[in-house]
């Protein structure tokens, strides 16, 4: 099973048999088969009817439509999900219990901040010239799992992940070089190439997220660490919270072994975009990267789904992000 990505102008795509055939203007038709296809990611015009949306659907291939011009998810279609409901109502449950949640939250930020400490222990090996600000920011991060695993509620921990956060991000600048103007986390849209590639890589990320849990017969619109909001797939966010940094460290080697670098990037009205042949470069490389990330959030979720019926220790209900940390 595998990705197809629809990065063009003016495709079509149609059916024939057990096939998905792509259309371009001046090219010859390609056929794929359906059954090899496990997630479809479409940017800029692509042109297909109901049927061919049925097809995937009913195969299980999940859709993740982006915009064109910033990448931002538009449109999610998933196939088929988990038929046992009594996950969702233990889910449902879950969303009243303040001392479950906040357990699950505090163990999923600890993932969160130790993956950080790997990346910039790793990054200080690898740049011993910006050796100071990478100790400051491992020196912040390092402070707080001791409070974290004390914090009273989940402001409490919203809080010691906002700190550490802003300590782990403001080491990160110091590893790119000063042609890419990466100053910190900004988006919608993102001003610089490197935001343009977390927000694209964290856009990705989701979407597995949701399909893993969607898969897993729970609801992604309800998390234990974020909040329900309209239309946000929460337990989505909760669960690539501890990948974040990994994919961070993905996208520095992109800039460092300059795979990508700013001559890829073109600015619009203020936004960053990344060009044609620098989206083809994330793609191809975010498909070799992301296979383990893949895993262990249908891992996790499936954990998660156990745990909610009482199937495993609910003492360590989720691993805390540990079991993806060999990227």
């Amino acid at each position: 099973m595998g990705t197809l990505y629809l990065d063009r102008r003016n495709l079509n795509l149609r059916l024939d048999g057990k096939r998905l055939v792509i259309e371009e203007l001046d090219a010859r038709p390609r056929g794929v088969p359906l059954a090899l296809l496990e997630r479809v990611v479409m940017q800029g015009q692509v042109q297909f009817d109901s049927g061919v949306l049925a097809a995937l659907a009913e195969q299980g291939t999940s859709i993740v439509c982006l915009s064109a011009r910033h990448s931002r998810r538009t449109a999610l279609v998933l196939g088929p999900g988990h038929g046992d409901a009594r996950r969702r109502l233990a889910q449902y449950q879950l969303t009243f219990d303040t001392e479950a949640r906040l357990a699950l939250a505090r163990g999923l930020i600890a993932g969160k901040l130790r993956a950080q400490i790997r990346f910039l222990e790793a990054a200080q090996a690898q740049r011993p010239d910006v050796r100071k600000p990478l100790h400051d920011g491992l020196a912040t991060v390092r402070g707080l799992l001791p409070s974290l695993a004390v914090a009273a509620d989940r402001d409490a921990v919203l809080g010691l992940e906002g700190v550490g956060a802003a300590a782990y991000y403001a080491a990160l600048t110091a590893l790119f070089p000063p042609s890419v103007n990466f100053t910190g986390r900004n988006r919608r849209p993102p001003r610089d190439p490197v935001n343009v590639c977390l927000s694209l890589g964290y856009t990705l990320l989701h979407f597995e997220a949701v399909r893993a849990v969607y898969g897993a017969g729970l609801d992604p619109l309800l998390g234990f660490f974020h909040e329900p909001v309209y239309g946000r797939e929460s337990l989505a966010c909760d669960l690539i919270e501890p990948l974040r940094p990994r994919l961070d460290g993905w996208v520095w080697a992109l800039f460092r072994e300059r795979r990508l670098q700013a001559a890829d990037f073109v600015l619009d009205k203020g936004a960053c975009l990344l060009a044609k042949v620098g989206r083809q470069v994330f793609y191809a490389g975010y498909e070799t990267w992301v296979p383990p990330a893949r895993r262990y959030l249908r891992r996790e979720s499936y954990r998660l789904a156990n745990w909610l019926n009482g199937r495993v220790d609910p003492l360590s209900p989720l691993a805390g992000g540990e079991g993806a940390e060999n990227h």
